[in-house]
C-alpha cells in the first residue's frame, strides 16, 4: 500500500492517535477516473429533478372562442382568438411540460465512480478514521465539540457510519454543514460535495492496519480566498516604493516680441475720367444709300467673258 493511502485516525472523543491507519485496497486502489465521476454526478443531479413544471398552451387557456373582429375591412391585423400566444393572457409557446428526467448508469460504472471519489479525497488527506461514535442520547453540542477538536468544524463534513446511528443523526441534523449516512449508501456525488470525510473504523469491515507516524501526515487545509489589498492597508513589505518627484524644468528667458511696424497708408489713386468721344460728321442720306446698278437686258449672266 502506498503512503498516500494512509490517513489520520482519531479516538471517539476527538483526540488524534499517534499512528496513522492504512485504508483497504477496495475501494482505495489509488485510481481516479474523471469520466466516470462526470457521468455519475450528471446522472445523480438529473435524477433529483421532479419534472413537474407545467405551462398552458392556447388550448388550455379559458376564453378566446370567438373571433375578436372580422377578417377584413377594419384596417387591423387579422386575429382569430384573444388567447393567442401573441396576446397578453394568452397561451405559452414552447413552455415546459411534465416529463421524466431520470437517467441510468451501469452498475460497474457507478462502482468505479464511487471508488474514484474515495481515492480523490484520500489523495487530498481529506479522510479521517474515527472509533465508533456511541451516543447515549442526542446531543448537538457534543458533536460540535468533537468536530472542533478535530479542526473540521468550519468545513462541510460527511460522517459515514457502519449502520443506522439514530442518536448521531439526531445530534447532527441541526448542524448546517454536517451530514450523516451509512457507508454503503454513500454516492460519488456525496463524497465530492463534502470537504472532509469522517468514517467509522468498523464501516470498513474490521480493524485497519497501523501505518507510519501520524506526525508525518499533514492534512490539507483549505486555502483562504485572497482579497485584494488596498493601498492604505497593504503591509509595509509589499508597498511599492514612492516615485521620486521629477525636477522642475528650468525657466527659459522670455523671447523678445518683435516691434510692430508702422502702417503707412497707401495713396489713393485718382479716378481717371474717360475721354470725351469726338463727334463724327454726319453723312447725308443720299451719300449713305446709293442705288445699285441695274442688270443689263443682254440675256447673259454677269461676270462671264464672251
Amino acid at each position: 500500500m502506498s503512503a498516500a493511502m494512509e490517513v489520520l485516525a482519531y479516538a471517539a472523543d476527538g483526540t488524534q492517535r499517534p499512528k496513522a491507519v492504512r485504508l483497504p485496497a477496495d475501494p482505495f486502489d489509488g485510481r481516479v477516473h474523471e469520466a466516470a465521476l462526470h457521468r455519475a454526478v450528471t446522472v445523480f443531479l438529473a435524477n433529483q429533478r421532479q419534472g413537474t413544471a407545467e405551462t398552458k398552451t392556447r388550448s388550455f387557456v379559458t376564453g378566446g372562442n370567438q373571433k375578436p373582429w372580422r377578417q377584413k375591412g377594419t384596417g387591423r391585423a387579422r386575429q382569430g382568438s384573444i388567447r393567442s400566444p401573441l396576446w397578453p393572457g394568452g397561451g405559452t409557446m414552447f413552455g415546459p411540460h411534465p416529463r421524466d428526467y431520470r437517467l441510468g448508469i451501469p452498475r460497474k460504472l457507478r462502482r468505479l465512480a464511487r471508488s474514484s471519489a474515495f481515492n480523490a479525497r484520500a489523495r487530498e488527506q481529506a479522510i479521517r478514521v474515527i472509533e465508533p461514535l456511541l451516543l447515549e442520547e442526542p446531543k448537538t453540542k457534543r458533536v460540535a465539540e468533537l468536530l472542533g477538536r478535530m479542526g473540521i468544524a468550519d468545513r462541510r463534513v460527511l460522517m459515514l457510519t457502519e449502520g443506522v446511528n439514530a442518536n448521531l443523526i439526531l445530534s447532527a441534523r441541526n448542524l448546517a454543514n454536517v451530514q450523516v449516512m451509512r457507508y454503503r449508501d454513500v454516492s460519488a456525488y456525496d463524497i465530492l460535495r463534502a470537504e472532509a470525510l469522517l468514517i467509522e473504523e468498523p464501516a470498513f469491515g474490521g480493524a485497519l492496519e497501523q501505518g507510519g507516524d501520524a506526525a508525518a501526515i499533514a492534512p490539507e487545509e483549505p486555502q483562504p480566498k485572497r482579497k485584494k489589498a488596498k493601498a492604505e492597508g497593504a503591509p509595509e513589505g509589499k508597498r511599492k516604493p514612492a516615485k521620486k518627484a521629477a525636477p522642475a524644468p528650468k525657466a527659459r528667458p522670455a523671447a523678445k516680441k518683435p516691434e510692430p511696424r508702422a502702417h503707412k497708408p497707401e495713396p489713393r489713386a485718382e479716378a481717371k475720367k474717360p475721354a470725351a468721344k469726338k463727334a463724327e460728321p454726319k453723312q447725308p442720306k443720299s451719300a449713305a444709300k446709293q442705288p445699285e446698278a441695274k442688270k443689263g437686258k443682254t440675256g447673259k449672266k454677269p461676270g462671264k467673258k464672251e
